[in-house]
């Protein structure tokens, strides 16, 4: 067969079920391999949204989301989705073309360094420069891009190879490379930390929910009454209806959970990854003791350097160390955080007045109340993901996706694509008016692959956030006024559902029409 074929037959292997990508003249052959197969080939109206369909998709199940590109600028759209993925530590492939390898040691048309431009966004990548390679190098390419700690690796496929024969087969896939059990010493250590503590909190991470370890998080935090704080991206990991819920780290104008990260007297951090949040911004220099429980040592960070570290399965050591807990009977006085819950919960859920004007805060419990706790939503970045990320109660893990790694903009319309073909749920995708226009053509390709989703559109005609750093620095902003155009007119021309509510009587009316009338839905909330 020819290497396209073997490719191709090398991604059913893997179990993929689509590509996400932009035709190319130098991957003709690649694209009728797919067109011959099992996978669907899913053309997007730009690569960078091809990347984070891939990215949410990888985000979702655990399994590499696959996008494609051609040489030059195809290549180089791809770069943004890519570099997210790999920050945010979601399993991704992406495939590039390239000419030649005739041209490729002089300058010649749209040829630049493909490989050397991935580099330093990937955890692996390698061009295809031999047919027998491809079984090994595709492999190798979803094996890293899925185990511990996944994220984005690469393979360029130059034109001439993928047209050349080879009588190589692909490799069989086998389980995945799995974490290994705690230190029984450390362990040890931790529970007398325990038994020494009276205030111990836990931090947990996008970790948690990438190791499965959710049930044994919740069974551990039942049994013990230690409280919870989580990062962005490990919302869901413990449910915010728990009374052990201090939502996340970084709590905006209610600022309870840095409280009580500063009364406590010891910190368990599980899954957690300082891309997802600065430690400085919790870790104030007190001298408090921290316990780092992921499935790779902690970053070396002056305002993060735990006393001990357990590099393991965190699912397992939270299994072991309740079982020392409940051995030695160490009993956590949950009464010194119940206050801050609760003037957490005070503030999310205060109502505003029919005179009030929307906000994205006050809108956040209207959404909440018409999705169920299964549904999913998608952030995308400005002003309106720190208050997602921060009023926005999460029950499920993977129900509420923000990219805190990279923290792209653009990345909430294309991922509502990949999350309606990869769940059951119901889904929104949150953007505000800057990063919707970034990648608002995937509507085009939603529509044309049966897509139905909700997309919730705050327009405060700003780039917000910047905005909003600017006046607490300066006062006033400069640089960030935008114009909106006729939203309800741009949905009527893409054949969808558009939505402006005016007045609160109205709002929760349209979420819930929108969420169940599985077809694409745009609803503009209009910000002042």
């Amino acid at each position: 067969m020819i290497a396209s074929d073997l490719f191709v037959h090398c991604l059913e292997s893997e179990g993929v079920e689509r590509v996400f990508g932009v035709p190319g003249e130098e991957t003709e052959d690649l694209l009728f391999s797919l067109q011959d197969s099992d996978i669907t080939f899913l053309p997007v109206r730009h690569e960078q949204g091809a990347a984070f369909m891939a990215n949410v998709h990888g985000r979702l199940t655990g399994d590499a989301g696959v996008c494609l590109g051609t040489l030059g600028p195809g290549a180089t759209n791809l770069l943004t989705g890519v570099a997210d993925a790999n920050l945010d530590k979601a399993p991704l492939v992406a495939i590039t073309g390239q000419g030649g390898l005739e041209r490729l040691h002089k300058e010649s048309h749209q040829a630049i360094d493909i490989v050397g431009m991935f580099e330093p966004i990937t955890k692996w990548n390698t061009q295809l420069n031999d047919p027998d390679i491809v079984s090994e190098s595709v492999r190798k390419a979803f094996k890293t891009a899925e185990y511990e700690k996944p994220g984005a690796t690469h393979l360029e496929f130059p034109e001439d190879i993928a047209g050349s024969e080879t009588d190589t087969s692909p490799m069989d896939t086998r389980d995945r490379v799995r974490l290994g059990p705690p230190d029984a010493a450390l362990l040890d250590r931790v529970r007398a930390l325990l038994e020494d503590s009276d205030r111990p909190l836990l931090i947990v991470g996008n970790g948690v929910i990438r190791t499965g370890a959710t049930a044994r998080l919740r069974e551990f935090v039942e049994a013990t009454g230690i409280p919870v704080a989580s990062t962005y991206m490990g919302k869901g990991a413990i449910s915010d209806r728990s009374p052990q819920s201090l939502l996340t780290l970084d709590s905006g104008d209610h600022q309870e959970a840095s409280d009580a990260i500063e009364m406590a007297d010891l910190i368990l951090t599980v899954g957690y990854d300082i891309a997802e949040h600065a430690p400085a911004g919790w870790n104030k220099g007190a001298d408090t003791v921290i316990v780092h429980i992921d499935s790779e040592p902690a970053e070396v960070d002056e305002a993060y350097n735990p006393n001990l570290e357990l590099v393991c399965d965190p699912s397992t050591a939270l299994t072991q160390l309740r079982g020392r807990v409940d051995e030695c009977g160490t009993e956590f006085d949950e009464t010194w955080y119940g206050d801050l819950r609760s003037h957490i919960l005070a503030d999310i859920d205060a109502d505003p007045s029919e005179s009030d004007s929307f906000t994205v805060r006050t809108v956040l419990p209207v959404l909440r109340d018409v999705m169920d706790a299964e549904d999913v939503l998608i952030s995308d970045v400005g002003s309106h993901k720190m208050q997602i990320a921060q009023n926005f109660l999460t029950y499920e893990p993977n129900t509420c996706i923000i990219s805190n790694g990279l923290a792209s903009m653009g990345i909430s319309v294309p991922g509502g694509i990949a999350a309606d073909l990869a769940t059951d749920a119901e889904v929104v995708a949150a953007t505000g008016d800057g990063g919707f226009l970034m990648n608002g053509a995937e509507i085009e390709t939603a529509t044309r692959v049966g897509c139905g989703y909700t997309i919730l559109l705050f327009n405060d005609n700003d780039y917000g956030l910047i905005s909003e750093k600017q006046h607490a620095h300066r006062g006033e902003s400069f640089g960030t006024k935008l114009t909106s155009p006729d939203f309800m007119t741009l949905a009527e021309s893409f054949g969808i559902e558009g939505y402006r509510p005016e007045e609160w009587d109205e709002l929760e009316g349209v979420l819930r029409d929108s969420l169940t009338n599985n077809a694409m839905s745009l609803v503009e909330v209009p910000l002042e």
